[in-house]
Parts: C-alpha cells; sequence; structure tokens
C-alpha cells in the first residue's frame, strides 16, 4: 500500500499552519511507502500524486467557535465526477473526481480537519489546535497501520 498525506494550510497565520506541520512530521517518521506533502493549497496539479498512492490522507485546519469548538474531525470521502473545481485552488472532493478522471484511478481517502481558533499573523498554535495536531498524528498512524493490515 502506498500512502500520501497532504497538509495544507498558510503556516504564517497561526492556526492554519497545522495541516503542513503535521505533514512535515509525517515525513520525519521516514516510513517506507508513505510520502507526504506539505502545500499552501490544493492546487489540481496534486492529482497526479494522488494517483500514485492507493490511499490520500487530507490533512487541514477548520475554524472554530473558541467558546463552543467543534471536536477533531476525520471522515472518509469518496471521488464524485460532478464535483470538479478547476480554479487556482481545489478541495479534497475534487482533486479526487480529478484523478478519478484523468488517471483512471479511485483512491481511498480520508479528510482530517484540525480545530483551530487562532487565524492571526504568526507561527504559534493555539492549544486546541495543538491537541488536534497531536490527536491527527496518532489518528493517521493507525489509518497507516490499519490499511496496510486489511490490504
Amino acid at each position: 500500500m502506498n500512502f500520501l498525506a497532504i497538509g495544507y494550510g498558510n503556516t504564517l497565520r497561526s492556526d492554519d499552519g497545522a495541516g503542513q506541520i503535521v505533514a512535515n512530521k509525517i515525513a520525519q517518521w521516514k516510513l517506507p511507502q508513505v510520502q507526504s506533502l506539505a502545500v499552501h493549497q490544493l492546487i489540481p496539479e496534486l492529482a497526479a500524486n494522488i494517483a500514485q498512492a492507493d490511499v490520500v490522507i487530507f490533512i487541514d485546519a477548520v475554524a472554530t467557535d473558541s467558546e463552543n469548538p467543534i471536536s477533531f474531525k476525520i471522515q472518509q470521502i469518496p471521488a464524485e465526477d460532478d464535483n470538479i473545481s478547476f480554479g487556482h485552488s481545489c478541495n479534497p472532493k475534487s482533486l479526487l473526481s480529478c484523478t478519478k478522471i484523468l488517471y483512471g484511478k479511485v483512491v481511498k481517502a480520508y479528510w482530517i480537519l484540525i480545530p483551530a481558533v487562532n487565524f492571526d499573523f504568526g507561527e504559534e498554535f493555539s492549544l486546541l489546535t495543538q491537541r488536534g495536531i497531536d490527536i491527527a498524528l496518532n489518528q493517521i498512524k493507525q489509518l497507516i497501520t490499519q490499511d496496510r493490515l486489511i490490504n
């Protein structure tokens, strides 16, 4: 099984950089058959990378209210042919659809959303987002182990 983790967001906007930080930490694991990309935003060109994987994990920060924060979310996402967006940036579903149409490849995909409350200029994470980063790393390790055992 080949895994691809794509963490995205703006590392200069505090919590928004959580996805890239997770991707960079995954790269430090140096696991065989696990590739990790830290990018500012999702772009159509990433479909070529996705086509090389069996499982792709998208990691992003999601804005939440600090008084009633949402919890960490992980969900499996399908490719949908009618969900293509060819702008300067994409979302995970449109990238999966693009990969399916251009490369004839359907990959198993997960979307990890890390709660975030601070989008000010800076590079430090709120406590909520730091906890989400830790949870994300643990969940990704479990996903990689689980999918390797199943397939």
